[in-house]
């Protein structure tokens, strides 16, 4: 097989280059045949100058092919960069040495062939597997030469206490080594099955053409023996040279990773984050162990190139891309620091009302089943950060929390943020998949959970030193491997602060510090963890204070799982009802009126589909029920698009209430603001049709306290290409905003944070909408759910609330069905009663359902008929339209209907 047969590759890529070696594993005087694909020469021919040279290196069992995208990107005349993707010695089309070589022969291989080269800085390293060692280890060898590290699943340190990866393990065993890496083809085929999607019969072919042969894999099977599974290792000193160097090494660095790798899994990711701190990530949802065949990888990495001033050697890099800001570019200038979090509650614990209840939890009888006044909370979180400490939370350790709303979870956030702890936040909202997907992601260092928490932790392999919130039997907590309980560390804690001052009193965070990693809902595509500070987190609270008046000595009923955390910082006593937080359709009515009644509530927060439950439960309610909800003076509801007709039954259960829609989103809570009656009044002024821009969507008022929102327009193909923001009436694109509020980055996302921000001072939220002329804001749904059909772009929320006004129908939803340009326009429904069996609608419905749209001026193809829509966990109200497009799509192609 030649180079003309390996697809992507241009054969002149391909050379070979004679090497002196001075390598211990060769006599003096030995020559070595490498094969090399280098663009070079062919960028010579063509003129171009490159920028620098990308030094890529395969791992076991690839070769030079993994990198043929960096080699064609390398190749464009815009961005001309070298690229030397190295055959490794023993690999590949390289020679056949006949010797056993280790890693740091390995490492002075390159050494030589890159002396050969007469290669020059700057120099950028790209590895992957094994070859991000070789490749690390040529670049803290040459620092003069070097300006950046890229690394794709890779590992150069095996965590103590943890044992090499199965498939390792396996490949390393005497009974299997030399059949399944030498004398048979196996470890290359199951590497290359490792690909998602799986590889192209071409591409497979020309992975396989190096090594067919026995004495080709030679190479395979040594490369597998070196790994330094044991400290007693040959090559366990070289990687561990390698280790701790990166220490100190000072260039940029960008590690691209698939997570599903059952090789290099997040662990070796979170190592490598430990030694190269200030490295960009970006993780591939669904990449596995072969992330450059899985996804693209040469946008990101010229992307990442094109945003750094690369210098030869050690020196500052800057960024310089022009009209794309750096990941963590502020969203406002900064102003007067505002106080932590937790000040708000430390001063009431201080002051006279020390006594009166802070933060209650509800019990099914509905009863107050256990609280804390603020003095109480005040010495709890004190008590558990000093045992915390003891036990090794840092600033900085990632602590998981899972544990329901409620006195213990209040406490252990607290406690954990005033030690500079980040705090992971991932629900059983998003279920099993999605949950466990986020916290391997997150790699926190702590685990604290509730025993069902634990018990999935033990069967999923999440990460992190675990912690209970109760003691728990000595057998249970073995099976468990559980450390301690939250009980126990307050204790430990209480008994420091009684015999001895702490001997390292916990500091205040610095503002800008890390505090906080918060899942988004999962409810369009991967749940994202998105990274908040300390001074961003209070900029949330202050943001409520004023923009809602909740102030210190509210009380508030948290039937949402971050108003029931973020009560204590407002100064609110808080109270959790007796409901499944994952679940808020079962919050009811009594449920409701019992917590408040318990603390004479004067806020409510529920989420649409809680409210929708409260109105349905009503009629159990008693006389004092009834009472206790007669006194709210607020009812705020978030979570997805609240209907105006939703809000006027809650009004009439709650009659005292102001009623309240925030908008927002994970990245930025809230961003807008309005009323009933604000609501009522866009409504008239949408009817009137004298407001330029009113209509067409949900109104969700305006900007809160601190806020700013623009427009990104929408072009004809249904994107939001542009950067420059507009506030003009009626322009219709990406919503984007602005505000001290807003999240810091997402976590180990640096694609999707740099898109985020690709409007300098601005996050694009991915929803589209438009202002109008009183400066209110209209969302009209989600920039992936733009129809475009022909000749038109439809957005679907518009045409979804005037079908919804039909007395038999439900939730509706409008997707595209086809190619992009030429989408047919479906609409999909839930019938009232609700059908049966999901497909076609039965006729009369489908006329009045078109004849709606048609008054939102959308016409529409088809009408298809659903007992329910797929919603998302945690708020039960977010359509999933990507995967009703799917259904759908079968559906109208002659598939049986099935369940969407």
């Amino acid at each position: 097989m030649v180079a003309a047969d390996w697809p992507g590759v241009d054969p002149a890529w391909s050379r070979e280059i004679s090497v002196a070696s001075t390598s211990a594993a060769d006599e003096p005087g030995t020559v070595r045949s490498w094969h090399l694909l280098d663009n070079g020469a062919q960028l010579s021919r063509r003129g171009l100058t490159p920028a620098g040279t990308l030094l890529c290196v395969h791992g076991n069992p690839t070769w030079s092919y993994l990198w043929r995208t960096l080699l064609a990107a390398g190749s464009d005349p815009a961005q001309p960069w070298r690229v030397v993707a190295v055959d490794q010695l023993d690999m590949g089309f390289s020679e056949r040495t006949g010797t056993f070589r280790r890693l740091a022969d390995r490492i002075n291989d390159l050494g030589d062939l890159t002396a050969a080269l007469g290669l020059e800085g700057p120099v950028v390293t790209v590895g992957h597997d094994w070859g991000g060692v070789i490749s690390l280890g040529w670049a803290l060898s040459h620092p003069l030469q070097l300006a950046g590290v890229v690394l794709t699943n890779t590992a150069v340190h095996q965590p103590a206490g943890s044992p090499i990866p199965p498939a390792l393990r396996l490949a390393l065993h005497p009974a299997v080594h030399r059949w399944g890496t030498t004398t048979s083809d196996a470890f290359l085929r199951v590497t290359h099955s490792l690909a998602r999607p799986p590889l192209a019969a071409d591409v497979r072919t020309a992975y396989m053409s190096p090594y067919r042969g026995a004495g080709r894999r030679e190479g395979v099977g040594n490369f597998v023996a070196d790994i330094p599974a044991e400290a007693s290792h040959p090559s366990f000193p070289a990687l561990s040279r390698v280790a701790d160097g990166l220490h100190g090494l000072s260039v940029p660095a960008l590690m691209l990773w698939g997570p599903r790798d059952p090789i290099f899994s997040d662990r070796y990711l979170k190592d490598l984050l430990d030694r190269l701190p200030a490295a960009q990530v970006h993780r591939f949802e669904g990449a596995g162990h072969l992330v450059a065949e899985d996804r693209d990888i040469a946008a990101p990495v010229f992307a990442w190139l094109a945003e750094h001033r690369l210098h030869s050697g050690p020196a500052d890099v800057e960024a310089v891309s022009p009209g794309v800001p750096p990941a963590d570019v502020p969203m406002t200038a900064p102003g007067v620091q505002a106080p932590p979090l937790w000040a708000p509650l430390t001063e009431l614990a201080a002051g006279p009302d020390g006594g009166d209840t802070a933060v209650a939890e509800m019990g099914t009888d509905g009863s107050v089943a256990r609280s804390l006044n603020w003095r109480e909370l005040e010495h709890s979180i004190a008590a558990l950060a000093a045992g915390l400490q003891d036990t090794g939370v840092r600033p900085g350790s990632r602590v998981s929390l899972m544990v329901p709303p409620g006195v213990d979870l209040t406490v252990v956030l607290y406690a954990c943020l005033r030690l500079g702890a980040v705090v992971v936040v991932a629900d059983a909202g998003l279920g099993t998949r999605g949950l466990s997907r986020a916290v391997k992601g997150a790699t926190p260092d702590f685990l604290i959970g509730i025993d069902k928490a634990l018990a999935a932790a033990s069967v999923l392999g999440w990460p992190g030193r675990r912690i209970s919130v109760q003691d728990l039997p000595a057998a249970r907590r073995r099976l468990l491997a559980v450390e301690t309980s939250l009980a126990a560390l307050a204790r430990r804690g209480q008994l420091r602060e009684r015999t001895a001052a702490p001997p390292h009193a916990p500091h205040a965070p610095a503002p800008d510090a890390p505090a906080a990693v918060l899942f988004t809902s999962g409810s369009t595509g991967p749940a994202k963890g998105v990274l908040y500070t300390h001074a961003q987190l209070a900029a949330m609270r202050d943001t409520l204070a004023a923009t809602l008046g909740i102030l210190p000595g509210a009380r508030l009923v948290a039937g949402f799982a971050p108003f029931a955390l973020l009560g204590p910082a407002l100064g609110a006593v808080s109270v959790t009802p007796a409901m499944d937080v994952t679940a808020p359709r079962t919050l009811t009515a009594t449920a409701l009126a019992d917590a408040a009644a318990a603390i004479d509530a004067t806020v409510v927060f529920a989420s649409p589909a809680a409210l929708r439950n409260v109105l349905a439960t009503q009629g159990s309610l008693s006389r004092a029920g009834h009472e206790a909800l007669g006194s709210v003076e607020l009812v705020l509801s978030a979570g997805a698009p609240v209907p105006a007709s939703l809000l006027a039954e809650v009004q009439r259960l709650l009659p005292r209430a102001s009623l309240h829609t925030p908008y927002g989103m994970t990245e930025a809570l809230p961003v807008t603001d309005i009323s009933l009656e604000q609501i009522r009044a866009a409504g008239a002024d949408a009817a009137a049709g004298t407001m330029p821009g009113a209509g067409n969507g949900v109104c969700v008022g305006r900007p809160v306290h601190r806020a700013r929102v623009a427009i990104i327009p929408l072009a004809d193909d249904g994107t939001a290409p542009g950067n420059d923001p507009v506030t003009e009436p009626g322009v219709t694109g990406e919503i984007l905003v602005s505000a001290p509020h807003v999240k810091e980055t997402y976590d180990r996302l640096w694609l999707t944070q740099r898109e985020s921000v690709r409007s300098a001072g601005w996050h694009r939220t991915g929803d589209v909408g438009h202002v109008d002329a009183d400066g209110r804001l209209w969302v009209e749904g989600r920039l992936a759910h733009v129809v475009t059909a022909p000749g038109t772009v439809v957005t679907p929320v518009g045409a979804e609330q005037a079908i919804e006004r039909l007395d038999d129908v439900g939730l509706a939803a409008v997707v595209g069905v086809g190619p992009a340009g030429t989408q047919a326009v479906v609409a999909v429904v839930e019938a009232v009663p609700p059908v049966r069996r999901a497909g076609p609608a039965a006729p009369e419905l489908a006329a009045r359902v078109r004849d709606a749209a048609a008054e939102a001026g959308v016409s529409v193809s088809a009408v298809l008929s659903v007992p329910s829509q797929p919603t998302d966990i945690r708020h039960n109200a977010k359509i999933d339209r990507t995967r009703l497009s799917r259904w759908a799509s079968a559906v109208l192609a002659g598939g049986r209907p099935g369940t969407p």
